[in-house]
């Protein structure tokens, strides 16, 4: 039985301590909260559980194997390291860190401890992101494009912006979904409320190939939507994660390309470029709840010593990207290449 204690019981700690009380092989033993009134809450609902405002009272405590962190970006860095140091296994809150620099000493530290530190990037354990991913790495052909819209109104962050609050499950899903890593990217955005980060982004990514992505994320729109398209030679994907039932759904259109010259009575496009309507499939997803998906992930890692899917490089990666496209929008969307912050693969 693995001892874990969650950090944060805010906005989405309550959804980890919900869905570990439920696991088989996780005990909790502690919530930690600043806010006795949170911790108050706890204790109503579920009061074998102990309730501390000390982290280091968990650091202490050689009952605890593992620390879940649901804390604000700020504080990640200097909670998960001294978790491992203190030998506990660590799940942390996307973004894993609010700096490369940060993200790549966690991952460091987890390396020299031999210990599991595992990012919660929770989409990538959805049945449709899955589905996704087998999807592209099957018959897909060419990857033409990643196009995303992740809006709504709010929640409006003070300590971070949209880009780091919203894009991140994009830049997270992109990387487990496409065979390809960018290798550049270009952002714009801007704020309306003054002090504050943006809270509307437009962000494209490039790759060694022709493929390219798109991401726009804005906390102020009238709706609330979550549509992703992927384009390929042979086929092409819609995911909307607002679907009740029908989350994927795959289309065999595209078009075909001739090699033969355009006659002198017909205009070359027309002659060079047909297109192929076929038809479209909303395969069957697996819809149990991701997060309970990724924690029992988490507990085979520290049982067998392997890495989870969303390891700490993950993480990494996809928090270099944040890094990079945050220092475009400040330079007006200059084209910043990943190879300069170290990206790993």
């Amino acid at each position: 039985m693995i001892g874990i204690a969650v950090v944060g019981y805010g906005y989405w700690g309550p959804n980890l301590v919900r869905n570990i009380v439920g696991l088989e092989g996780l005990q909790l033993l502690y919530v930690c909260d600043l806010q006795k009134a949170r911790l108050s809450n706890v204790k109503l609902r579920y009061p074998t559980v102990e309730i501390t405002d000390d982290f280091e009272d968990i650091l202490r405590d050689p009952r605890v194997h593992a620390v879940a962190i649901a804390t604000p970006v700020s504080s990640h860095f200097m909670l998960a390291t001294k978790a491992m140091m203190a030998g506990k296994h660590v799940f942390v809150e996307k973004p894993m860190a609010a700096s490369s620099e940060e993200a790549r000493r966690m991952v460091d530290e987890a390396a020299r401890r031999n210990l599991i530190l595992a990012v919660d990037h929770t989409f990538i354990h959805t049945g449709a992101v899955k589905k996704m991913r087998d999807i592209v790495s099957s018959g897909f052909g060419d990857i033409y494009y990643y196009d995303s819209v992740r809006v709504n109104l709010g929640l409006f962050q003070h300590d971070v912006s949209v880009v780091w609050d919203l894009a991140v499950h994009d830049l997270a899903i992109m990387d487990y979904v496409l065979p390809e890593k960018p290798i550049a990217v270009s952002g714009t955005g801007v704020c309306h409320i003054a002090g504050q980060p943006e809270n509307i982004a437009y962000l494209t990514l490039f790759f060694e190939s022709k493929l390219i992505a798109h991401i726009h994320v804005n906390w102020l729109a009238p709706v609330k939507i979550r549509r992703t398209l992927i384009g390929g030679s042979n086929k092409m994907i819609v995911y909307d994660d607002l679907e009740p039932s029908e989350k994927i759904k795959v289309y065999d259109k595209g078009i075909t390309i001739s090699d033969n010259p355009a006659s002198e009575n017909e205009p070359g496009y027309k002659h060079l470029v047909g297109y192929r309507i076929g038809d479209m499939h909303a395969p069957q997803l697996d819809m149990g709840e991701a997060l309970g998906s990724e924690l029992r992930e988490f507990i085979r890692c520290v049982e067998n010593n392997i890495q989870p899917t969303a390891d700490g490089q993950a993480g990494l990666r996809v928090v270099q990207i944040l890094e990079a496209a945050a220092r475009s929008i400040t330079q007006q969307g200059r084209v910043i290449e990943l190879e300069k912050t170290r990206l790993i693969a």
